[in-house]
């Protein structure tokens, strides 16, 4: 559990609830008449998934599927592992990755040319967080919830370990 003084809240839950809010109004104004399929890259992402796609008013679909460049690390190994695939077909969807973090861009890019083969409609990315200074492979990032400085994050799905996950805000050590 958080403890004052172990870290400091960077994002409180306030301003990811208003600015998950505005995410889901621009996918919903982007998507109208539309059934977007919202791809969740767990773990991290999955608390942001859900508080995201019920702010999205519009008929949609999900799916799951996890990658690992990090294991219990604080810095990615460079290495990306898929873990667990998508169970539904994304040809001729439009497709969201929904990722908690995009902080050297080596996963997402990893992300993006595996679902690319698979002939998607369209492929777009929501992420909560983004650490531009760490980017050694630039990725398009079309909806974004903050961008931060070169510190390590955990709370809100984000993890410290596997631990610190259910933090309602987002902070750093």
């Amino acid at each position: 559990m958080f403890q004052p003084g172990k870290g400091r809240v960077q994002i409180s839950e306030a301003q990811i609830a208003e600015r998950i809010r505005a995410l889901g109004a621009a996918i919903r104004q982007d998507y109208a008449g539309q059934e977007p399929h919202l791809v969740c890259v767990l773990n991290g992402a999955f608390i942001f998934m859900a508080d995201l796609v019920r702010a999205i008013d519009l008929p949609l679909t999900l799916d799951f599927l996890a990658v690992s460049s990090y294991g219990n690390a604080e810095k990615s190994s460079g290495e990306v592992e898929l873990i667990k695939d998508l169970r539904l077909p994304i040809a001729g969807r439009q497709v969201i990755i929904v990722e908690d973090i995009v902080d050297t861009g080596i996963t997402l890019n990893y992300l993006l040319r595996l679902l690319e083969a698979r002939q998607p409609a369209s492929l777009r990315v929501a992420a909560l967080l983004s650490k531009p200074s760490r980017r050694q492979v630039e990725v398009p990032i079309h909806y974004l919830g903050f961008e931060i400085e070169d510190a390590f994050v955990y709370g809100y799905g984000l993890d410290r370990a596997q631990r610190d996950r259910n933090l309602p805000f987002i902070t750093s050590q």
